[in-house]
């Protein structure tokens, strides 16, 4: 197996005397940590700890007193809305939450979430017609949209009204749609610009329930808030947090059957969801449907209210996720042999992947090499279909505008995106984005950084240290779980673990005191291993089969 790339720790600044001095009610970790994210006084630390913070007025978003109006004008009028969603977990949630309150509050309204396959990203007039031929009169989508200029045109030509929202970045040219809601738009002045797709229509449902009060409370969607954010990947800080923060605690009641039953198939303890579990544990599942067959599974999941059916799909969708898995180790295989490991930016097309998978191969290899990655597949129509991953140095949906005029779609955000492009085209584009690649890259030192919040011995390592650290939690994009060193550990005794003795189990000791470490996908390092060990780790809880214990989990090493 190979080892992975090479990554710099970067190290924290000592706090200084009068910070651990204000700070003195923290242990030391903790106050580092604190000062690391920039919190200076002792007020704002306490806000930031508990998110007692409100939630933002919707109608600070443009356009958002347009969209309630023409909302309300369908539910008093009985015209039926169509909501129009994306095939992962974000579209998802932000398709069902918008459903559900919706119904709740007395409107007619049925989901539609594209097929991957037959029609791609986002808007296609084709779904338009279809969904106008069945007697819709409003459409809104949600994680989707503002890019598509040709598909708003032509819901106005037909006679849909169309209400776009959406949280990706916007072209020069906003589409021409009845209503257009995005806090990245020009003129926009909502002062937080990170919210995902469901974040967006959770604002909407917002604005809507202020204007007929007292009709439902609105918290009780933060779950598919909670979801849909944290699997999206979108910076958990400002008003993300909050959502994630109360929807985790509304998860955690079991009040969604859907979710009670993916939690149970696939052994996680609800009572204590956290973050790092959406992430690794209820995302992939979920979005495990939309890879390889049909999203709209997982939209059943989320709102079916029987619980046998509710068991069947959770169980449809575990499976499905296994096999997930084991196609995305065999094209990240692929893709590695394909590449040319010196390259700038690394393309890997072959006709044979699965166009669901490809953007976890992409992100295999951006892992692997710590390059922007490209992974694709041949379509029966003479296209390519890809996606892409890249680094912080490169802004990879940048790169795509520049090369427009070569393709046919595209769309996403800094680090991930995803296009459509003719055959005829891809060597072109090849040339082009390898010029852009090694023009932005090849002055730079690509070596992954990792920020450390603390240095500390084992022996600092009590659970009282995790009472603190659990206060920062949500733990994700934008607010990273605290990450640790010790230096000069001794390995009292290492052995490996796990499916193909993949992971690293260690006993580790700073001579006062001994634990046990895990080092997943860390196996292969055995056979070099020293006697003493400088280790990046986190510490957190784990819990299996109802019990509560503290672990190190090493995430990189150097000896």
């Amino acid at each position: 197996m190979k080892q992975s790339v090479l990554k710099k720790w970067v190290l924290p600044e000592k706090v200084p005397a009068e910070f651990e001095e204000k700070f003195h009610e923290f242990p030391q970790p903790f106050q580092q940590l604190l000062f690391n994210r920039g919190y200076r006084e002792i007020d704002e630390v306490k806000q930031f700890l508990s998110s007692d913070i409100a939630l933002g007025d919707p109608f600070k978003l443009l356009n958002m007193e347009k969209v309630v109006e023409r909302v309300l004008y369908a539910i008093h009028t009985r015209q039926p809305i169509a909501i129009y969603g994306d095939y992962d977990v974000d579209g998802v949630t932000a398709t069902a939450l918008l459903v559900e309150f919706l119904q709740s509050v007395g409107a007619l309204v049925i989901p539609y979430i594209p097929d991957r396959f037959d029609e791609g990203y986002g808007l296609n007039t084709a779904a338009m017609d279809a969904l106008k031929a069945i007697g819709i009169n409003l459409v809104i989508s949600v994680d989707c949209g503002i890019r598509s200029i040709h598909e708003a045109d032509y819901a106005r030509q037909i006679g849909l009204d169309l209400i776009i929202s959406d949280h990706h970045h916007p072209k020069q040219q906003v589409p021409s749609a009845l209503a257009v809601v995005c806090p990245k738009q020009e003129g926009d002045t909502y002062p937080f610009k990170d919210f995902a797709g469901v974040g967006l229509a959770f604002k909407i449902a917002q604005a809507v329930a202020q204007s007929e009060p007292g009709v439902v409370n609105i918290e009780d969607w933060l779950d598919l808030v909670a979801l849909g954010t944290v699997a999206d990947m979108v910076p958990l800080v400002g008003e993300n947090r909050i959502f994630v923060r109360r929807g985790l605690s509304v998860a955690r009641q079991g009040l969604r059957l859907g979710i009670v039953k993916l939690a149970e198939v696939s052994g996680l303890y609800l009572a204590k969801l956290s973050s790092a579990d959406i992430s690794f544990i209820l995302g992939p599942r979920l979005n495990a449907a939309g890879r390889l067959e049909s999203a709209r599974r997982a939209l059943q999941l989320l709102l079916v209210k029987d619980e046998e059916s509710a068991f069947q799909i959770a169980q449809e969708l575990n499976q499905q996720n296994s096999i997930r898995q084991r196609m995305t180790r065999d094209t990240q295989l692929h893709a590695q042999s394909i590449v040319r490991e010196h390259d700038y930016i690394l393309f890997a097309l072959d006709k044979e992947f699965n166009e669901g998978i490809v953007g976890l191969a992409a992100s295999k290899l951006v892992d692997e090499f710590y390059r922007p990655a490209i992974v694709g597949t041949y379509r029966e129509d003479n296209t390519v279909r890809a996606s892409c991953r890249s680094i912080p140095e490169f802004h990879i949906t940048n790169a795509l505008d520049e090369c427009s005029d070569l393709l046919d779609h595209y769309g996403g955000h800094a680090l991930a995106a995803g296009f459509t492009i003719k055959l005829e085209n891809i060597d072109m584009f090849i040339k082009k984005m390898e010029s852009i690649a090694t023009r932005t890259l090849s002055e730079l030192d690509l070596l992954p950084e990792i920020h450390a919040d603390a240095m500390v011995t084992i022996t600092d390592l009590k659970p009282s240290l995790l009472d603190f650290f659990d206060q920062f939690e949500p733990t994700g994009m934008g607010n990273p779980a605290p990450l640790l060193v010790s230096q000069n550990v001794q390995v009292k005794s290492a052995r490996v673990v796990g499916k193909d003795n993949g992971h690293l189990y260690l006993t580790l000791s700073d001579g006062r005191f001994t634990t046990n470490a895990i080092g997943f996908g860390l196996g292969h390092l055995i056979e070099k291993l020293p006697s003493r060990i400088d280790i990046l780790f986190a510490f957190e809880r784990n819990y299996f089969q109802g019990e509560n214990s503290t672990r190190i989990r090493i995430v990189d090493m150097k000896y």
